[in-house]
């Protein structure tokens, strides 16, 4: 049996969430978010991608993480119930998510570097349409991608703004990526391709004076790219528990049947 003996607590600053850390914080003492050997995050899906990327700048081995959802989708979250969570963490089924890492290399040359969760985005800054060049390990697929912009989503983050823009839904562990444009204009039948998760993405900003570009990292962006490079970080593994009736995997297979 996994020892969680050790829990660290976080919250969203909404009031909801606060009102829940007060409650459990009455149930039994905390450890500090460096010592945890278990994380309760409570909040929605968008604190629970602050959460883990909080955990990713950790040094030490990364802590898995138990969501409560008070926030409004939860689609990365258990449901909240304050009673019970010695059990819950007992049966809770952990879940394997890899990061994407994002190379981003701005017109100015610098470079950034940021882990990216769900997905990450390429998207035109202006009103003109972003032209793009495409390439898969190195080789060109798309001389020239005319579109409002790209995205790479993880199976984690394919039920996220991958599926808002038409993109595959991918079963969690089925060691796929999605590469799906956004808007698309030119080459107007392409509508994306799901590649082995091994794969190297190059994008390359044209005419990135006139047509400027912005890469995100889930929620952290660089304005005015030059270029972006895309790979799974498999260094940088993290972990999510799931109470056995609301396992992840199975909420993604079932996305899938969604109205």
């Amino acid at each position: 049996m996994t020892d969680y003996r050790r829990r660290a607590l976080v919250a969203s600053p909404t009031a909801p969430a606060r009102a829940a850390a007060a409650a459990l914080r009455e149930t039994g003492d905390w450890a500090p978010l460096e010592d945890a050997d278990v994380v309760i995050a409570l909040g929605g899906d968008g604190f629970m991608l602050q959460t883990l990327h909080a955990m990713l700048e950790r040094r030490r081995p990364v802590a898995p993480v138990f969501g409560m959802n008070l926030g409004t989708v939860g689609f990365l979250m258990n449901e909240w119930r304050p009673d019970g969570l010695e059990s819950r963490l007992e049966r809770a089924r952990p879940f394997t998510v890899t990061p994407l890492e994002m190379t981003a290399t701005g017109v100015d040359g610098r470079v950034h570097t940021l882990p990216a969760i769900n997905e990450v985005s390429l998207l035109r800054e202006t009103r003109q349409t972003a032209k793009l060049k495409v390439t898969v390990n190195d080789r060109v697929v798309l001389p020239e991608l005319a579109c409002d912009g790209i995205l790479v989503a993880t199976p984690a983050g394919s039920t996220a703004y991958n599926l808002s823009a038409q993109g595959p839904i991918l079963p969690l562990g089925s060691a796929l990526i999605a590469l799906t444009p956004i808007s698309p204009f030119r080459p107007r039948r392409w509508r994306g391709a799901i590649l082995p998760d091994r794969t190297r993405i190059g994008l390359e900003v044209l005419e990135p004076a006139k047509r400027p570009v912005s890469a995100v990292a889930d929620q952290r962006e660089v304005r005015d790219v030059a270029a972006v490079s895309i790979a799974m970080d498999r260094a940088r593994e993290l972990t999510l528990l799931f109470d056995p009736e609301h396992a992840l995997d199975d909420r993604i297979t079932m996305e899938q049947f969604a109205a």
